[in-house]
Formats: structure tokens, C-alpha cells, sequence
């Protein structure tokens, strides 16, 4: 079976690229979910939402139940290269994709694999930088999400892409700090080695159904895994994987210049309005009707009754990623909504957690 990846990518520091090629992937096995009626104890759900199970004679002695899982998870590698045994690829492309004005600066990079790091949409890599740490042992690996999707930017699988922003702050004392991961990424010249390791990582795997409604909810470089997701929903054609659901992603970050591939997101929203939905939460310049700062939790409340129809559906999965503070922020939300129902919003995320739909990746 064959996969093309057909779309256009420009960074601001860089000439477009263009990307066409085809490789071969796995066919996604489908999952069916049903909903249970709710079930009360003293005014509290006790029981929410079940899978599928097939009855059995009560006579019988109970058989164990495998896990069925709603996520692409059938042959995900995972821990292939330690740090003991790297892999080393090498820089191709690394770009600043923040305006000069924007309050720090984010780096998009792709790193050659040739193929041997096999990732899927939603895992991660860990990056060992160079150099000695103040006990003069080498650094500890990095984990960051990655930000293609498992055919990589340039559509024949050899390729994995981050998104980095610099880390610099000024300490208790005055002095200037550099992250030393971060800096060292963002100051990669193409052709320059990189020690990686993984994948790692299944949190974030995508959902399998193709109808499904994915909500992605983002600060900053917390946009890395939701742009493998839309890659693969948006800008590849896949012979035995075709998105025909709703595909919601919400994008926090301080100001305009900080939006990161908001050309990208532009043109699939242009290409299937339908199946993609996309709003900006920019919260330095941007206020809703009382005058509060727009952060994401902020414009979710703006759907708010929307949002919670869905999260009501077995086929709608939540992913955030980023900064861990919205997650409260969304919960205030759906308190007050859920309890109109009879619902206790905490038990029901609970719910939604252990069901795969409710998926976090926060720090």
C-alpha cells in the first residue's frame, strides 16, 4: 500500500520546500465503542461509559478481558536506541519560525533517521546534547515531542522534526541562564550530528477511527504532536487511512509572531473546512467580551456548550499539550456544564482517562 504526501512547507528563515514522495504504511485495525445508560449513587456517576464486552455463561468461571485499545497502538516501537547505544542522525533543515518580535525564539528542525528511528504520530525522542555537565559527566537526554508525522516532512519516512523554543532566563541573582538542550538545538548548522534516542511514548498516540472528533488543545511547542496528527489527516493521502471526522485544534501563545505554522493550519482549514476547525488564543493581544486576556481555556469557554456535547460522544478524544495550567482552566469549564446533567465532571474525566479519550502531556 502506498502513502503521498503532497503539501507545501515555508519557514520564515527559509525557502519553501516541497514535498513529494510515497512509502508504504500499516493499515489501522477499527474499534468499536458503545455507550452504557449512566448509573447514580446518591446523586454521583458511579459508572459512565463502557466498552463492548460479549456475554458469557454466568456457570463459567470468568475469562481475563484483553484491554482494547482506541489508539493506533498495533506494532508502535518504542525505546529502540538508548543511551548506551544512540542513534546518530544528522541536521538537515533548521529554521526560526517566531518573528523577531516575539518573545523568545522557537526552532523548527528535521534530523535525518535513513529510516531507523521508526515513530508514529504523537511519540516522542530524546535528544543527548554535547558536552559535559558541571560534575564533568556528559549530559542527560531530553525528551521532546516530535512535530512530523511518522513519514516526516519530506514524505519518505527518513526524516524526524522537533519544535524547540530557546530556552534563556535570568536567575535570582541577575545572572542570564541558557538551557543547555534547547540552545544547543537551536544553534545546529544542517549537516551537524545529533544523538538521539527512542521513540518513546504512548500517551499521545492517535485515535484509530478515522471519524472521529479530535480535539487538540495547545501552548507554545505544545503544538508539535497536533501538527504529526494534521500532517497525516490534512496533507498525506493514505491508501488505507482517510480522516473524515472533526479535527479541532485550539493554539495558546502570548502574541501573533509567536504562532507557530499558522500557515500550515491556514491552508488545511482552506482545504477541508468540513473536517477542520482552528482558533487562536493569543493572549497578549487578544481579550474576550469582558475584557479578560485570551488564553485557551478562555476561548474554549466561548464553545463551551459545544464542546461539551462532544466530550459526551464514545468517538471524541481530547489530547492537550503544554503548559500544565490549562488543564484546571478546562476543568472550570466543564464543572458547572457537566453538573446541569447530573454529571461530576472529575469522575467523568476519570472516565474519559481510562477510556483513552482524555489524553495529557503537560509540564
Amino acid at each position: 500500500m502506498a502513502a503521498a504526501v503532497t503539501a507545501a512547507v515555508s519557514f520564515p528563515s527559509t525557502k519553501s520546500t516541497s514535498l513529494t514522495s510515497r512509502t508504504s504504511i500499516v493499515a489501522p485495525e477499527r474499534v468499536v465503542f458503545k455507550k452504557v445508560p449512566l448509573q447514580y449513587t446518591s446523586g454521583r456517576v458511579v459508572s459512565i461509559r463502557a466498552q463492548v464486552t460479549t456475554d458469557t455463561d454466568t456457570q463459567a468461571p470468568p475469562a481475563k478481558v484483553e484491554k482494547v485499545h482506541k489508539k493506533q497502538e498495533e506494532g508502535v516501537v518504542v525505546n529502540k536506541f538508548k543511551p548506551k547505544n544512540p542513534y546518530i542522525g544528522r541536521v538537515l533543515l533548521n529554521s526560526k519560525i517566531t518573528g523577531d518580535d516575539a518573545p523568545g525564539e522557537t526552532w523548527h528542525m528535521v534530523f535525518s533517521t535513513e529510516g531507523e528511528v521508526p515513530y508514529r504520530e504523537g511519540q516522542s525522542i530524546g535528544v543527548i546534547p554535547e558536552g559535559i555537565d558541571k560534575n564533568g559527566k556528559p549530559h542527560k537526554l531530553r525528551l521532546y515531542s516530535i512535530a512530523s508525522s511518522a513519514l516526516g516532512d519530506f514524505g519518505d519516512s527518513k526524516t524526524v522534526s522537533l519544535c524547540v523554543k530557546r530556552l534563556v532566563y535570568t536567575n535570582d541573582s541577575g545572572e542570564i541562564v541558557k538551557g543547555v538542550c534547547s540552545n544547543f538545538l537551536c544553534d545546529l548548522k544542517p549537516g551537524s550530528e545529533v544523538t538521539i534516542t527512542g521513540p518513546v511514548g504512548k500517551e499521545m498516540l492517535m485515535p484509530k477511527d478515522p471519524n472521529a472528533t479530535v480535539i487538540m488543545l495547545a501552548t507554545g511547542t505544545g503544538i508539535a504532536p497536533f501538527r504529526s496528527f494534521l500532517w497525516k489527516m490534512f496533507f498525506e493521502k493514505h491508501d488505507d487511512y482517510k480522516f473524515n471526522g472533526l479535527a479541532w485544534l485550539f493554539l495558546g501563545v502570548p502574541t501573533s509572531s509567536s504562532l507557530l505554522y499558522k500557515e500550515e493550519f491556514e491552508k488545511m482549514k482552506e482545504k477541508s473546512p468540513e473536517n477542520f476547525r482552528l482558533d487562536f488564543a493569543v493572549s497578549r493581544e487578544q481579550t474576550n467580551d469582558k475584557g479578560e486576556k485570551m488564553y485557551i481555556q478562555t476561548r474554549m469557554a466561548q464553545y463551551a456548550e459545544e464542546l461539551w456535547q462532544l466530550l459526551k460522544k464514545d468517538n471524541t478524544f481530547v489530547y492537550m499539550c503544554g503548559l500544565k495550567g490549562m488543564e484546571k482552566g478546562i476543568d472550570d469549564i466543564m464543572v458547572s456544564l457537566a453538573a446541569r446533567d447530573g454529571i461530576d465532571w472529575i469522575e467523568y474525566k476519570r472516565q474519559l482517562k481510562k477510556a483513552e479519550q482524555w489524553n495529557v502531556e503537560v509540564y
